[in-house]
C-alpha cells in the first residue's frame, strides 16, 4: 500500500532549501563587496603612492662631479608672499643651505614668477647681498624661465648675473594697489553703508563711498616711494650694464632677447647650461625648501582664491 506524501515534510524541505539558497547568495554578494572593497582601497592607495612619489623632492637632478662639487639650485615660483611656497622665509632658508654646504661651487635662482610683495622681495634681495658677501667665492646666478616680473625681478636684480630664455618676459619694474568701488551699485540696490571711524582718514579708499582726490594723491605719493626704492635696488644691482632706455622703470615687460639689449639681463642660457658652462659644476642639487606634501595639496584648493584676494584687497604689490 503507497504511503501518502507528507504535506508537511516537502514544505519543510522547500523552506530550507529556500534559506539555504538565500544564506548562499548573501554569502556570494558579501564576498564581491569584499573583493570591489579591496580592489578600491588598493587603488587608492596606488593613487596616493603616485601623488607622494610625483611631490617628493628629488634632489639630484643631473650629471656628475668628479671633484665633489656641485650646482646649488633653488627655486623661486609663484607670488612672492608670507605663507607662500615663494615666501622669504623659505627662499633665505634654502639659499642658506645653499651657500654653507660645503659641495656647492656656485648657486642657481631659478626664477618664475609675476613678483608680489614688496617687504617679502626686498628681504631676499638683502638676504642674497648678504651671504655672497660672506661666501664671495660662491657666486649666484638668477635664470628666468618664463616670467620674472616685478618683485621676481626685484630678487633677480641681486645675482651677479641674469641669464633668460628668448622668450621669457622680463620687468615690470613698477607698483600697484588696486581694488574695486561699489558706490553706484550700493545705490541701485538701496543699502546704506555705515563706516565708523576715529581719524579723519582712517577709512580711506573704502570702496563703497566717493573716491577722495586727497587721500588718492597720498597713495600715489606712497606707490612712487616704493617705485624709487625699486628702481634704486635694480640700479644698484645692475649698475652700468643697464642702458639708457626710456621706459625701463615704467612698468613695462620685454621679452628675454630684449632684455639683455636693455642691460635688464646678461645672456641667454638655461639652468643645466649656466651649471655645466658657466659654473662648471654639471651636478645639480635642488635646495629648495619643499612644504609637506598633505600642505601642499590642502594650499592648492585655496591658492586661486588666496591670489584673488590678494589683488582685490589694495594690497601693495610689485606685479
Amino acid at each position: 500500500m503507497l504511503e501518502k506524501p507528507n504535506s508537511d515534510k516537502l514544505g519543510d524541505n522547500w523552506e530550507r532549501e529556500t534559506l539555504i539558497k538565500l544564506a548562499n547568495s548573501s554569502l556570494d554578494e558579501q564576498k564581491k563587496t569584499r573583493r570591489w572593497g579591496i580592489f578600491f582601497k588598493f587603488m587608492m592607495f596606488m593613487y596616493l603612492l603616485t601623488i607622494l612619489w610625483l611631490y617628493t623632492p628629488k634632489n639630484v637632478l643631473s650629471g656628475s662631479s668628479s671633484d665633489g662639487t656641485h650646482t646649488a639650485l633653488v627655486d623661486l615660483s609663484g607670488v612672492i608672499a608670507p605663507d607662500s611656497e615663494a615666501s622669504a622665509d623659505r627662499i633665505v632658508t634654502a639659499l642658506r643651505k645653499a651657500f654653507e654646504d660645503e659641495g656647492t661651487k656656485g648657486v642657481i635662482l631659478r626664477i618664475n614668477s609675476p613678483g608680489g610683495s614688496p617687504v617679502q622681495s626686498g628681504y631676499i634681495n638683502d638676504e642674497i647681498k648678504r651671504l655672497r658677501t660672506l661666501h664671495p667665492e660662491t657666486p649666484l646666478y638668477a635664470v628666468i624661465t618664463d616670467l620674472c616680473a616685478s618683485g621676481g625681478y626685484y630678487v633677480a636684480a641681486a645675482a651677479d648675473k641674469i641669464y633668460v630664455d628668448k622668450a621669457s618676459l622680463v620687468g615690470s619694474i613698477g607698483v600697484l594697489m588696486n581694488g574695486f568701488g561699489f558706490v553706484d551699485a550700493m545705490e541701485k540696490v538701496g543699502v546704506e553703508r555705515r563706516l565708523i571711524t576715529a581719524g579723519s582718514h582712517k577709512g580711506f579708499l573704502d570702496p563703497f563711498k566717493p573716491v577722495n582726490d586727497d587721500e588718492v594723491e597720498h597713495v600715489r605719493g606712497m606707490l612712487s616711494d616704493i617705485h624709487n626704492q625699486f628702481i634704486d635696488t635694480v640700479k644698484a644691482g645692475r649698475g652700468d650694464r643697464l642702458k639708457s632706455v626710456e621706459d625701463i622703470f615704467s612698468g613695462l615687460i620685454w621679452t628675454g632677447e630684449k632684455s639683455i639689449e636693455m642691460g635688464l639681463a646678461d645672456a641667454l642660457g638655461s639652468s643645466s647650461y649656466v651649471a655645466r658652462e658657466v659654473i662648471g659644476a654639471e651636478e645639480i642639487v635642488n635646495f629648495t625648501t619643499q612644504e609637506p606634501l598633505f600642505e601642499k595639496l590642502a594650499k592648492r584648493f585655496g591658492a586661486s582664491a588666496s591670489a584673488q584676494i590678494m589683488g582685490q584687497t589694495g594690497a601693495i604689490q610689485l606685479r
